[in-house]
């Protein structure tokens, strides 16, 4: 896939004209270049506090290093993880094992991970509606669906004025209900992920209005747009572009009727050797929380904090590849940050609540 067969030849390869007409990057990389030392990931005991693994480069970012808390990794055995989302009132992570066409589900209470759904017509990201009810980009299928109470498969979205989508990768659900998602091709660009087809539509950003059960593009001006979400007051709109390179983070102004608007470049990762910013959320500070990682900086690796502004403000250095992230913690008010690292779920307690149902 172009997400990773690209840094092959990252070095050769030009910015984007998009990219280069923008305000570009603050620096990302850490200014002290320091790495985390070696640990034993099956040990939380071998960890000193605070984890090193944990770096503050910015003086706002402090506030939310807990002390007395680790890194840990919850479970592996996966081929390649996505898209956990937060079920509070089942005390619960579920999250996608793309290739092994697989749902796992992490139970907070007893630390147990087991099945949650196969077949999951290799489910991508996952999210949750206002009414608590599962929604999920299959890529296989090429569909938006949604589970209902009593476990049935509803479509929201399938395809666009006759034409089969792309397969959708990342969806957020607005307060006002409608669904938000991503339709980048890297399903249908071999059986690894999905099922090798023609893409039939610009990979494009989408929203569907339940209400009047209409499709409408918000966004074709992307290669492969990614992530997607919502500032805390649902006034701005963030997409991740993960063709690159160089990968970027853009924003937008949300007007009304689901129209965007003053799209801007809110973070490149150009001078990251090649990295990837995935997968994207935010917190009730206003901070964007970043996945990332195929970086030839192994640092990169992890978990990415900008400021509102777009300033770097620290780093959760991983052993593995970071792509989707959620925020979670039944006893802590979502402020336990998981993450899906490569065959991996991780997770680690933080000083501030995140945003979800």
């Amino acid at each position: 896939m172009r997400r990773r067969s690209f840094l092959q030849t990252a070095a050769a390869t030009a910015i984007g004209s998009f990219a280069s007409g923008s305000a570009l990057a603050r620096p990302q990389s850490d200014p002290a270049g320091n790495s985390p030392p070696p640990r034993d990931w099956n040990d939380p005991s071998s960890v000193v506090y605070p984890d090193p693994a944990i770096e503050s480069f910015d003086a706002r970012f402090k506030k939310y290093i807990i002390g007395t808390t680790e890194i840990r990794r919850l479970w592996s055995g996966a081929e390649w993880t996505e898209g956990p989302v937060y079920f509070g009132d089942m005390h619960c992570v579920t999250f996608s094992d793309v290739p092994n066409n697989r749902m796992m589900r992490y139970d907070e209470v007893t630390g147990e991970t087991t099945l949650f759904r196969y077949p999951s017509n290799e489910a991508n990201g996952n999210t949750r509606d206002r009414q608590g009810r599962l929604v999920t980009c299959e890529q296989r299928t090429r569909r938006i669906t949604r589970t209902e109470y009593d476990g049935s498969i509803t479509v929201l979205a399938d395809r666009y004025r006759g034409k089969r989508l792309n397969s959708p990768n990342g969806v957020v659900v607005k307060s006002d209900g409608t669904v938000w998602f991503t339709d980048p091709t890297y399903g249908i660009e071999g059986d690894h992920e999905g099922w090798r087809a023609a893409s039939e539509l610009p990979a494009s950003v989408y929203r569907y209005d339940p209400r009047s059960d209409k499709l409408t593009v918000v966004a074709d001006d992307y290669e492969q747009p990614n992530a997607i979400c919502f500032s805390p007051d649902e006034r701005k709109l963030y997409v991740s572009e993960t063709a690159g390179p160089p990968s970027y983070i853009c924003q937008y102004d949300v007007r009304d009727g689901g129209k965007l608007a003053n799209r801007h470049v809110f973070h490149d990762f150009a001078d990251t050797h090649g990295g990837i910013g995935d997968d994207i959320r935010v917190d009730e500070d206003g901070n964007l929380w970043c996945a990332g990682g195929w970086s030839r900086d192994k640092n990169f690796n992890g978990v990415s904090v900008f400021a509102p502004d777009g300033t770097p403000m620290g780093r959760i250095i991983l052993p593995e590849v970071a792509a989707n992230l959620c925020f979670g913690g039944y006893q802590h008010n979502r402020s336990r940050l998981y993450i899906c690292a490569s065959t991996s779920l991780y997770a680690v307690y933080i000083g501030v609540r995140g945003l979800g149902v």
